[in-house]
């Protein structure tokens, strides 16, 4: 028997998701999850209707997959860099500034996809908002992680509270974000990294770990 030859419609079939999808992430970053619409999305596109709609099924199936998308897109810029520098502080600063050059980048055109979102979802119920808090959950996790390693190696002060460090760096990163997207500028990024790195000096062991300046 010879191979079995692909399906081509379940190729072209997944070449229009992912058409969809990018299209997707970027107005959802700019107009929210809500300003989403399968019919949007198939005229900008120039794609059928009908084959648009029997891809996703609903609105809210449409916005799950664009989390996801919006997941990936992340973690190929924030957390593929990251994990590319061997742990400890060498890893938290590439960890920051990887997150910064994300949003001041606009990989997302709204800035971070996230903080936009979360934002529109976090006092509603539903899927859209668990994928959402489930995020959220993993990026912080992923940033007290990243820490620990350093304070294990000896790189930040055994008496670190890493939870508290994080919640601070991921703040001074987010209103950077926030000041960017809301003014059209970029001093806020320049801010954030001088706060990130008074914080962090004042819990290394080692101050030449760290960028002389910002």
């Amino acid at each position: 028997m010879g191979e079995a030859r692909p399906d081509g419609r379940v190729e072209r079939g997944n070449q229009t998701r992912q058409l969809v999808l990018a299209r997707a992430v970027q107005v959802a970053s700019t107009q929210g999850l809500d300003g989403l619409s399968l019919g949007r999305l198939a005229t900008e596109l120039k794609l059928s209707k009908s084959g648009v709609f029997a891809l996703f099924g609903s609105k809210e199936e449409l916005q799950l997959a664009t989390v996801r998308t919006a997941v990936a897109i992340f973690v190929d810029h924030v957390l593929t860099p990251t994990r590319a520098v061997d742990p400890g502080l060498g890893r938290v600063w590439r960890m920051c500034e990887s997150w910064l050059t994300y949003s001041r980048t606009r990989v997302f055109r709204g800035g971070c996809f996230f903080y936009a979102t979360i934002a529109e979802f976090d006092s509603r119920k539903g899927k859209v908002h668990d994928a959402l808090a489930a995020t959220q959950t993993g990026w912080v996790t992923f940033v007290e992680e990243t820490l620990e390693e350093a304070r294990v190696r000896g790189e930040l002060a055994a008496d670190t509270d890493v939870s508290q460090l994080a919640f601070e760096l991921i703040a001074f990163m987010e209103l950077a974000n926030a000041e960017s997207v809301l003014h059209d500028n970029a001093p806020g990024y320049t801010k954030a990294t001088k706060a990130i790195l008074g914080r962090l000096r004042g819990v290394v062991t080692d101050p030449a770990l760290l960028p002389a300046a910002a």
